[in-house]
């Protein structure tokens, strides 16, 4: 059988490459992140400048949600195969042909068809943490992998106004050409300055595994996205839910008895892994509801008492001070895992997500409080995502860094997803009539906002029940490969 490739002690790469290492990787982070939201602002128009229907133009979201949750797992056991920087580079660039495809076509069907290339960025950031754990030394990582974590909150608060922007004074697929080329100087970047890591777990690449994940993931995700719009007791929905139920667990067991699976699922099943999935669906749902409620909320109409009519520029610009805070307070997410180990930074951050919804229940009619409690909800998440890879790292194998963390996306993914047709639920049976069209009531929003805060404090507790560092010392077997001294300094008291 052949054996993970030993592991060396990471040094910090002398010259202009290795000082930019973390900053490559930090901006194709960002990069991912603004592609997802770029088409946001086009929601609204797709349908006229595509001449298609409302519905089919959904899909130019829900088609990047279903080829990132898929591709995430998949690219990240490809890494650790492969070679990291190489599918890093693949997905990059899969992502940059996505958004040139954008860019040539006003066709409905080009258009869902690049989205989903684009989707295969979603493997950026748990590619890159992996890359992180294997070539810096353990003074460096911890701040590092905090900030990798963050870039997917920052290119969200840049990418909203930046693309409303665009939108508003250029032709929409100008946006396109201009993402376009950040991803070309992107790919470039990450294969000039980043190294390939010498860390492989080698074997036969888990084919059925691929295949049944994709489908489980489908169905399920596909049935959670689309059950507002066909109906939660419809026969599609509930056919959906039921074959993602009979596939995921014939995949379940395919990966008990597969000798080189695509999940390690003995590794999952461990608390300290398993455990720490559970919670990052629980963040991923507590989070995204911020952006989903603030978003629609200021920019509902002054007749409704509660609105400020705001356009979607200045919505950007709301959520913006948000993804400011969440590149500041990065490094403090590292000092507290540092000083005080990841799970209580986790535990911390899912308990000031929870602080920033109470401020937003107790006032939503007020654009400074608005901002105020959506900054709140944003500090919080950096300090939960940014302590998520830090426990993943700890408790797995080197050589399986990359999927394991790629399992740990996905979970915020579903938590995503779940938390969209959560609130879309909850929004759609509260509203008034306002113009002659419904419109959310405010009582509504602050349903969405208790939801989402109660959601939080499950995470914050989830997240104490993580069994903590054993305290021992030098290297440890964990599953099948070994956790060395590296990661001793990621471990709290």
């Amino acid at each position: 059988m052949e054996q993970p490739a030993p592991i060396a002690q990471p040094t910090v790469r002398p010259g202009l490459r290795g000082r930019l290492t973390i900053p490559v990787l930090a901006f194709g982070g960002i990069l991912m992140a603004v592609m997802q939201t770029v088409v946001v602002p086009l929601l609204p128009d797709l349908p006229r400048l595509t001449h298609s229907s409302p519905g089919a133009v959904s899909w130019t979201v829900t088609a990047t949600l279903l080829s990132g949750a898929v591709l995430t797992p998949v690219l990240g056991r490809a890494g650790d195969m492969y070679g990291k920087r190489r599918v890093l580079t693949a997905a990059l660039l899969l992502m940059t042909v996505g958004s040139v495809m954008c860019a040539l076509s006003s066709d409905i069907a080009v258009l869902i068809t690049a989205r989903a290339l684009q989707g295969a960025a979603a493997s950026v950031v748990p590619l890159s943490i992996s890359i992180l754990r294997d070539e810096l030394p353990p003074e460096r990582r911890g701040s590092a992998v905090a900030l990798m974590s963050s870039t997917v909150g920052i290119g969200a608060a840049l990418g909203l106004p930046l693309a409303a922007l665009v939108v508003q004074y250029y032709d929409w697929h100008t946006m396109f050409w201009l993402t376009s080329a950040l991803g070309a100087v992107g790919v470039s970047a990450v294969w000039w300055a980043v190294k390939e890591s010498p860390v492989r777990e080698p074997g036969r690449f888990d084919v059925a595994g691929t295949l049944g994940l994709a489908a489980g993931l489908v169905c399920l995700l596909l049935g959670v996205s689309q059950g507002g719009q066909w109906g939660w007791t419809g026969a599609r929905v509930l056919g959906l839910f039921a074959a993602a139920v009979a596939v995921l667990g014939l995949w379940w067991w395919q990966q008990l008895h597969t000798e080189r699976p695509l999940v390690d699922l003995r590794l999952v099943s461990r608390p300290r892994v398993g455990l720490s999935h559970v919670a990052a669906l629980l963040t991923g749902f507590a989070f995204y509801a911020n952006s989903l409620v603030t978003a629609q909320l200021v920019q509902a109409p002054k007749a409704t008492g509660y609105g400020l009519g705001l356009s979607i520029v200045e919505t950007g610009l709301c959520l913006l001070p948000g993804g400011v805070t969440m590149l500041l307070f990065s490094p403090l997410s590292a000092r507290i895992s540092a000083a005080r180990g990841p799970r209580v930074t986790l535990a911390l951050g899912a308990a000031v997500i929870a602080c920033g919804y109470a401020v937003r229940i107790a006032d939503s009619r007020d654009l400074w409080m608005i901002i105020l409690g959506a900054t709140v909800v944003a500090t919080g998440t950096t300090l939960a995502y940014s302590a998520l890879p830090t426990l993943i790292l700890r408790a797995v194998p080197a050589e399986q860094t990359a999927s394991a963390n790629g399992v740990n996306v996905l979970m915020r993914t579903i938590g995503q997803a779940t938390s969209s047709a959560a609130v879309a639920a909850v929004l759609v049976h509260h509203t008034s009539p306002v113009g002659g069209v419904p419109v959310p009531t405010l009582h509504g929003y602050l349903l969405a906002f208790t939801v989402a805060g109660i959601v939080a404090l499950v995470a914050s507790a989830t997240a104490l029940t993580i069994p903590g560092d054993t305290g021992r010392r030098g290297s440890r077997r964990a599953g099948s490969g070994t956790l060395d001294t590296r990661d001793e300094a990621l471990e709290g008291a």
